[in-house]
């Protein structure tokens, strides 16, 4: 049994698989409240229902076109539930494309190996910048992504540092500015100027609109 806030059909919004169509399965209650988070109704179990992992599949497969075969685990924090790990191994083994949004301070080493990690570091703006569990940083694989969530100068300067100190030249990462803090034009321009291999995050489906 897990606690599901929604499952919905959209466009996926926030990693390198921005733009595709995409199921999401957003699993409620979180260890963290970040000062600029944008989906507080998913924070606490209260707003949720309580479904089993066949009834989770059976709603979120439905939930789009059966061709569409990319699906996002989100939250809240879905590490917090121990059976979102046994909804990770059903869906790879339905063969999707599996997505799991994670705020990095639970360890994933049980995570199936085929499910792609989109794990967020906070930064000091977030609040919860001394949250993170870096022993997650052994359980980066070659498909995995680091988003940084960036709301300021000190955020963008954090960020910088901690793709240095730890060597993470070589991952995927993701520079997403908060919305209505900083410009996107701002942190493209210090991107460019750093000369850094990050991708710049919008949120996609804000922009179109949609959930």
């Amino acid at each position: 049994m897990l606690y599901v806030n929604d499952i919905f059909y959209s466009i996926q919004g926030e990693s390198s698989y921005s733009g595709y169509p995409c199921k999401f399965i957003r699993l409620a209650g979180c260890n963290l409240r970040c000062a600029y988070c944008d989906t507080q109704e998913a924070l606490d179990i209260k707003n949720s229902k309580p479904l089993g992992i066949d009834d989770i599949i059976k709603s979120a497969c439905g939930s789009g076109p059966a061709g569409v075969k990319l699906i996002e685990i989100t939250g809240g924090e879905p590490m917090l539930q121990n059976e979102s790990l046994e909804l990770m191994n059903r869906l790879i083994e339905l063969n999707y494309t599996v997505l799991l949004e994670t705020n990095g301070t639970i360890s994933l080493k049980k995570v199936h190996p085929d499910v792609i990690k989109i794990i967020d570091v906070k930064c000091p703006s977030s609040g919860h910048s001394k949250a993170f569990f870096f022993e997650n940083l052994k359980y980066i694989g070659r498909n995995d992504e680091i988003k940084f969530v960036i709301g300021n100068k000190d955020d963008y300067d954090y960020a910088k540092n901690f793709i240095t100190e730890y060597s993470l030249g070589q991952t995927r990462l993701i520079f997403s500015p908060v919305e209505g803090a900083v410009s996107h034009g701002e942190i493209a321009g210090k991107i460019l100027n750093d000369g850094l291999n990050v991708r710049l995050g919008v949120q996609l489906h804000k922009i179109l609109g949609l959930k």
